[in-house]
C-alpha cells in the first residue's frame, strides 16, 4: 500500500507483547525477612538482640552470684565483743555478706559456752573483755585453741597484747588463726578476706603485730638500765623490796619505782600477783 509522504507512519501493534528489557523485582511486602544487622549473628534471632560485632562480651565469672555453685559457703560465726555498738555492727556486716552469726556474746565465759553449743566455723573475738578488761578474750581464744586445735580464731584488738599474741599464733599447728587491729575492720574487704582466709586454715597477722612480736624476740632486758638490771637480779634471788633497798643502799620507794619501770619495759601486765614472777622468768630466759 502506498502512503503519502505527508501522512504519519502507521502504528504497528506486535502480535505478541515483548517483555521489558530489564525486569523489575517484585515489591517487598511487610512479611519479608530483613537481613540481620550483624552478619555474624545467628539468623534465627532478630537483629535487635545482637550487640554490634565490636561490643565487649560480659562473661559470668564463677562466684559472681550468690547462688553460683562455686561460691564459698557462708560461715557460721561466734562473735565475742563487749562493746554493744561494735558487736551489733559486726553482726550486721557479716549478715550483709551472707555469713551467719550463731552467737554474739560479751564476755569470755559466754564465748566458751557459745563455742561448745554451736560448733562454729570460726570465732571472732576481742582481746579486752569483762570482768577485768585486760586480756580475757585473748586468753579465752588461746584456751579454745588448746582444747580444739583445728578451731579457726580471728582476734580483733585496739592494741597489740604481746604476752598472749605469740601463744595464740603458736597454738594448734599454727594454722587457722589471725590477729588484726580493729582499724582493719573499717576496711571491710580486708576484714572479710582475713575472715575467709582464717576459716580456710590460713594465718593472717596484722603488720603492726608482726613488728611488735619481732621486737619481743630480742633480748627483753636490753631496755633496762644497769640499776634496773641490778634490782631485777636481786628480785630473782627471792629478795623483798626492803632487802633489795639495803643491798643497793637506796630507799625502798626507789626500789618500788625501779620495779615498776622493769615491769613496764618488759611489757608485763600493769596489775596482778604474778608480775614479779614473770619478770624473774624473763630475766632467767635472757
Amino acid at each position: 500500500m502506498r502512503t503519502d509522504p505527508a501522512d504519519p507512519l502507521p502504528k504497528l501493534t506486535p502480535a505478541h507483547p515483548q517483555p521489558p528489557a530489564h525486569p523489575q523485582p517484585p515489591a517487598q511486602t511487610q512479611t519479608q525477612t530483613q537481613a540481620p544487622a550483624n552478619p555474624t549473628a545467628p539468623a534465627h534471632l532478630p537483629a535487635s538482640v545482637h550487640a554490634p560485632a565490636h561490643a565487649p562480651v560480659s562473661v559470668p565469672v564463677p562466684g559472681d552470684r550468690p547462688d553460683d555453685a562455686t561460691a564459698p559457703a557462708p560461715l557460721r560465726v561466734v562473735l565475742a565483743e563487749d562493746a554493744v555498738l561494735l558487736r551489733e555492727g559486726l553482726v550486721g556486716l557479716l549478715a550483709r555478706f551472707g555469713h551467719e552469726t550463731v552467737a554474739a556474746v560479751g564476755d569470755a565465759r559466754a564465748l566458751a559456752d557459745a563455742v561448745a553449743a554451736h560448733d562454729p566455723d570460726i570465732v571472732v573475738t576481742d582481746v579486752r573483755m569483762p570482768p577485768g578488761f585486760q586480756d580475757e578474750g585473748l586468753r579465752a581464744a588461746v584456751e579454745l585453741r588448746r582444747a580444739r586445735p583445728a578451731l579457726p580464731v580471728l582476734v580483733l584488738s585496739q592494741y597489740v597484747q604481746r604476752a598472749y599474741a605469740a601463744d595464740l599464733l603458736d597454738s594448734g599447728d599454727g594454722t587457722g588463726v589471725g590477729y588484726l587491729l580493729k582499724d582493719r575492720v573499717g576496711q571491710v574487704q580486708q576484714f572479710l578476706d582475713a575472715l575467709r582466709t582464717v576459716a580456710d586454715g590460713g594465718t593472717v597477722v596484722d603488720p603492726e603485730v608482726v613488728r611488735q612480736l619481732l621486737r619481743r624476740r630480742r633480748d627483753p632486758l636490753e631496755r633496762l638500765t644497769p640499776r634496773e638490771r641490778e634490782v631485777l637480779a636481786l628480785v630473782a634471788e627471792g629478795r623483798s623490796n626492803s632487802s633489795v633497798a639495803r643491798e643497793l643502799v637506796v630507799s625502798e620507794a626507789a626500789v618500788v619505782k625501779h620495779i615498776g619501770n622493769i615491769l613496764a619495759k618488759l611489757d608485763l601486765p600493769p596489775a596482778g600477783d604474778t608480775r614479779r614472777v614473770l619478770a624473774v622468768l624473763a630475766y632467767l630466759r635472757a
